[in-house]
């Protein structure tokens, strides 16, 4: 290369505008306006971009899953969902909220099972937290749905995780 081109190469570096920084409470703030715009793939994109933020993956993920459960894509809210639970930054009552809308999303599903853990959970926790002790007796009258091997090891995941959480809990109190 000679010195010219060089020279030429660097003064088109100086004089390319930089783009600017986005952090990650600036992302998840767009995201939140994508999302209550309906635009949820371009809130999902700004969503996950913060998340990679640890002081803001709990919500990002929590966000992420009401994206998916808006576009009616259950399962993959579900997965978001448990990602957000999975922060260790969490509190008692975000574990709640997270959990409460986990529950709704896998009742919607009809596992019956995976939602009465999330309830039963919340319900210790916090025994008056919205309509959870009516779910748990209108679901408690029906039969668990198994949907095989695979619910019962989401299941098995479910109480692990809760188990985990509980004892997260313990020793932050």
């Amino acid at each position: 290369m000679s010195v010219a081109s060089a020279q030429d190469a660097n003064a088109a570096v100086i004089a390319r505008p930089m783009e600017p920084i986005i952090d990650s409470a600036e992302r998840y703030e767009r995201g939140l306006a994508l999302r209550k715009a309906g635009l949820f793939k371009q809130a999902i994109e700004q969503f996950e971009k913060a998340a990679s933020d640890q002081s803001y993956a709990l919500k990002a993920h929590a966000q992420i899953g009401l994206c998916w459960k808006s576009s009616g894509r259950y399962e993959a809210a579900v997965i978001a969902f448990r990602k957000a639970l999975q922060s260790p930054t969490s509190s008692v009552k975000e574990t709640v909220q997270i959990l409460y809308v986990l529950g709704r999303t896998l009742e919607s599903l009809g596992r019956i099972s995976e939602t009465m853990e999330a309830y039963r959970w919340i319900r210790r926790e916090d025994p008056g937290y919205r309509d959870v002790t009516q779910r748990i007796q209108r679901l408690s009258s029906r039969r668990p749905l198994s949907s095989g091997r695979t619910s019962l090891l989401a299941g098995s995941r479910m109480r692990n995780m809760i188990r985990s959480w509980q004892n997260l809990l313990r020793l932050s109190k």
